[in-house]
């Protein structure tokens, strides 16, 4: 059996880690640099590092702190952020990201998703999707969940498996950073089409949310989470012991 990952995430904005709800309300958090050095040492399976205002700010990443944050990680770290073309992958893998998150940037080229998985592979490839139910529907949301661009969740992440995408990682702007637990409804759709790793994101407030998690949608791979992880409400070796306990598999 595939053991659950666990997965802290670094939404980071001028250089430091931030957080809000609902993708709205940013503080401060504290360094990447930081924060990626303990998680890698404390239990962590992976990480993921977003710059979150690259796309919209219409710059590359900063390469400069991605590459101080990648000298302390120990595990995998995938990477996003104003990802438009296959130089931009170049760039963030050079810097020592081993997968590379694409979002807005596969929204406006589709393409890319198929262009990149053919020459670093489809594992290297990470679609992130923003979103939010908006009349009943599933909607992709771009530029850090500002634009509802009106396509539907459901068949855009089918579209990017078929493109090439590895790894899947869905953002629900509905229970981002409001703590009442994982979008299960959300998460069992995409997983019911899904062939690929499925990374839930968005909820997290408790150790039974992950628990809920991993028994309601018992195909998806990971969970991730921010806020709970950085405030120190939720420690990941004793999150995953309590996983082990009720029988999900865990890497301890």
């Amino acid at each position: 059996m595939l053991k659950k990952r666990i997965i802290p995430c670094l939404d980071v904005r001028d250089g430091r880690v931030v957080k809000g709800v609902n993708f709205a309300g940013l503080r401060d958090v504290n360094s990447p640099v930081v924060l990626a050095e303990y998680y890698s040492s404390c239990g962590a399976d992976e990480l993921v590092f977003y710059d979150i205002t690259a796309f919209s700010d219409g710059r590359n990443i900063f390469t400069d702190i991605l590459r101080e944050t990648a000298k302390n990680v120990f595990i995998p770290l995938t990477v996003g952020g104003g990802i438009r073309t296959l130089a931009d992958f170049e760039r963030v893998l050079t810097a020592g990201a081993d997968k590379v998150s694409v979002n807005s940037g596969a929204i406006e080229n589709p393409e890319l998703i198929r262009e990149a998985a053919k020459v670093y592979g489809d594992q290297c490839v990470v679609l992130s999707a923003d979103i939010k139910r908006v009349q009943g529907q599933y909607r992709i949301h771009k530029s850090g969940g500002r634009i509802d661009t009106g396509i539907d969740a459901i068949e855009w992440i089918k579209r990017g498996i078929d493109s090439g995408a590895g790894e899947i990682v869905v953002n629900s702007m509905d229970t981002d950073g409001v703590k009442g637990g994982f979008d299960i409804p959300l998460l069992q759709e995409v997983v019911a089409v899904s062939g690929v790793p499925v990374i839930a994101s968005g909820g997290a407030g408790s150790v039974a949310d992950f628990v809920e998690l991993f028994r309601r949608v018992p195909d998806i791979d990971a969970g991730l989470a921010a806020s709970v992880f950085h405030f120190g409400e939720i420690e990941i070796a004793a999150l995953k012991q309590e996983l082990h306990t009720a029988g999900v598999a865990v890497r301890l």
